[in-house]
This record gives C-alpha cells, structure tokens and sequence, in this order.
C-alpha cells in the first residue's frame, strides 16, 4: 500500500470516528430535550389542576375521582371532571390549557431545533479539529514501519479509537512500549474533546440559566391572564402586550447567547444606542415585583436621568443576574434594594444591595470565575455561571464592578460605566 493511500485510508478512519462521536452528542442533546418537553408538558397540565382543584373545591382531596372526558363532542369539548361516589363536584374546560401546553412545547422545540441548527456544523467541526492528531499519525507513518509493527498493533490503536468518547476524562493505556507516542497523542487529542465537550455543556447551562426568568415573567402574566384577564379587558391587553414582549426578549437573548458563545472567537457583536438607565432598571425592579414574591424590593431613583451608549439587552441581562444572584442568598422577607445614578467621580452606576448571607474576601477575588461557588452558598441551586456572564457583558461595555460585601451583613455589587 503507498504513503497516499494509507493517508487516504486514515482519513477516512477520522471521518468516520468524527461522525460518530457527533451523532453521539447530537442523540444526547435530542434524549434530553424529548424529556424536558415530556415534562413541562405534564407541569402544565399538573400545575393547572392543581391551580384548580384549590380555587374552586378549596383544597385537594386524593380520594376524589378524577377524568378527562369530550362527552362525545370532539376534543375542542375537553373537559376535567372530578366526582365523588357518582356526584359530579367540578367540570372545566379543559382545551384551553391543553392548547396552551401544546404551544409552549411547540415553541420549545423551535428554541431547541434552533440551537442544534445553529451548533450543528460548529461542533462537527470541533470534534474535526480535535481529532487532527491521528492525521499526524499518518504523515509519520514511513517511521512507524520501520519499527516491529504488526497488524495487532493497528488493531490495539483502532479499538483504542472506536471506543472513545466526548465524556471520557481517564487516559488511554494501549499496553505496548511501541505505541507509547500514539498513546501520548491520543490522551492529549481525548483531553482537547473532554473540554470542547464541557464547553458545550456549560453554553448549555447558560442558557437554561438566562432564560428563566423571561419564562417566570411569562408565565406570571400568563396566571394573571387565566385569574382575571377573561373578565377585565385592561389586564388582558396588559398581559398579551407583555407576553408578546417577553417573548421577543427571550428570542433575542437566545442571539445574545450565541454571541456569548462566538465571544472568545471575536466574532460577537454588540448594538449600541443611547439609553435611560432609570428605565432599564425600572424594568428590573418591576419584573422582580412580579417573579419574586419572598422579598421585599425597593427602587432608589434619583431626581436625575442616566443616559449610557450601551446595548440594553445585554445590560438588563446583566442586572437580572445580580439582582437573581441577590434574591437566591438573602432570606425570605428581607429587602433588596436597586438603585442608578452617579458616583462621587460623576461616573454613572447601577447597584444591587442585599443584606444577605455575604461573603468573604476571598470569594470576593474569585466570584467572577466560571463555575466558582464558595463552600457556604453550595447549598443554594445555582450553576455558578451567572456572574461569569454578567462580567463579559460589562467588560464589553469598558465598564468594571466595585464590590463591597461582609460575612451575615450583606452585599452591595455596582456596575460602574
């Protein structure tokens, strides 16, 4: 066999591998959205019954007999039934929520299709790239035939190959003194995937973590909307208008977020315009009124307006997360106070102060790191990739935090333009 055709040969091994391991990571992606959709399609129904149960029977009784029935009248005639000992005590209409269910997995799965659309070539090209070492295997092949090289020794190196995967952290041992330079190029080409693949799993973790709250919002408006908006025109026309916004937020941040992910590669962009800050931060403060019902927030808003070039998106994602940040590790019923304005170098702000659990000096110097949890907030549910993102979105806008935080006393974080 000549040099080019045993090049060609390898290639052809790498291409397969890479498809592979990319089809691998792409069934796991689908796996996981399949059963996220499953549930909140259950949540809702759940969430629904449960809702209704309680406003109309005054609480839930487990011994009570429970069914969905269109008497006959076609699925638009759902209806929930609840009886006891053949007496009929609730019937609902029950298509509205069975359509609403149906929409909110609908647009999960678009956000989801999306977001595979748009990973899809740039991870088969990752994995590519990281698996570019066996390619220098071949082009050293004239050195490895001079060597007591067997066809059991390719066949050690391609079962070694055929069973790699993205989540393998132990390096490989083939075993043989003659492979120990493929060995070594092979556990570095496997530490290279471990971390491409722990990168994606973490843009994973920051969109889930980003996206929460708009789907709080969402969802508030949406109760409000089921509560009373049926019978009052003025909180319907509210709620749609706010949920119509929300929903374009949550489109965009979805962009944001692929910027976020192409940032370290400098291709994200930002849009810029002149903005009042007062305002940006009302929106939070209003929004948190709304979504956060354990705490008592409070708007400090000077008699003067604070105009920035920034991009407002990008800003007001940064403040919901210190203001989120604020709310997971201050106790209930204790007030978070947001606030805009100037600093005693005329330079403008925007703060959030808590007077929760605090931290030490030493959090302080790393709070910012992805994924970095002091050992006393471990207990609260957090990813630990918040703050990471806030910090490049202020970066971005030349800005820098000044944190002022003490252990059982509080926190106060500003972003100082």
């Amino acid at each position: 066999m000549s040099s080019s055709q045993s090049k060609n040969k390898e290639a052809k091994r790498m291409s397969s591998i890479t498809n592979k391991l990319h089809s691998q990571l792409i069934r796991g992606k689908v796996g996981a959205y399949s059963a996220a959709n499953i549930f909140l399609f259950v949540a809702i129904f759940l969430l629904w019954i449960i809702q209704t149960e309680t406003d109309n029977l005054g609480e839930i009784v487990w011994n009570y007999d429970r069914n969905f029935t269109t008497r006959g009248e076609g699925l638009s005639n759902l209806r929930y039934v609840v009886e006891y000992k053949d007496k009929v005590l609730l019937e609902k209409k029950a298509f509205d929520v069975l359509l609403a269910a149906i929409i909110a997995v609908a647009v999960a799965i678009i956000f989801q299709q999306l977001g595979l659309l748009f990973s899809y070539y740039a991870e088969h090209r990752k994995i590519k790239k990281i698996l570019s070492p066996i390619n220098d295997m071949a082009i050293k092949y004239d050195e490895l035939t001079k060597m007591p090289f067997d066809e059991t020794k390719f066949q050690i190196v391609e079962d070694a190959i055929e069973h790699i995967s993205p989540e393998q952290t132990t390096e490989l041992s083939l075993g043989d003194s003659d492979l120990l330079g493929i060995e070594a190029a092979m556990n570095n080409m496997l530490k290279k995937m471990h971390d491409t693949y722990m990168q994606q799993a973490r843009f994973v973790n920051d969109a889930s973590h980003e996206l929460r709250t708009p789907i709080s919002v969402i969802k508030g408006y949406a109760n409000m909307l089921d509560r009373w908006g049926k019978e009052d025109e003025e909180i319907l026309n509210e709620s749609i208008t706010a949920i119509k916004n929300e929903s374009d937020h949550m489109n965009h941040l979805v962009e944001q977020l692929l910027f976020l992910a192409r940032g370290d590669a400098g291709r994200n962009t930002m849009k810029f315009e002149n903005v009042k800050l007062n305002d940006v931060m009302k929106e939070i403060y209003e929004e948190s009124l709304m979504i956060d019902e354990h705490h008592v927030y409070r708007f400090f808003e000077k008699n003067e307006n604070v105009f920035m070039n920034v991009d407002p998106s990008m800003i007001k994602q940064a403040m919901r997360i210190l203001v989120d940040n604020a709310a997971k590790y201050t106790n209930e019923g204790d007030e978070i106070s947001l606030s805009v304005g100037f600093n005693d170098d005329g330079r403008p702000f925007m703060r959030v102060q808590d007077n929760g659990m605090g931290m030490a000096e030493s959090d302080v110097k790393h709070m910012f790191e992805r994924f970095y949890r002091a050992d006393d907030t471990r207990k609260v549910q957090g990813t630990g990739l918040g703050l990471s993102i806030a910090k490049w979105i202020v970066d971005k806008h030349n800005g820098h935090f000044e944190i002022l935080s003490r252990k059982d006393i509080g926190t106060r974080i500003s972003i100082v333009f």
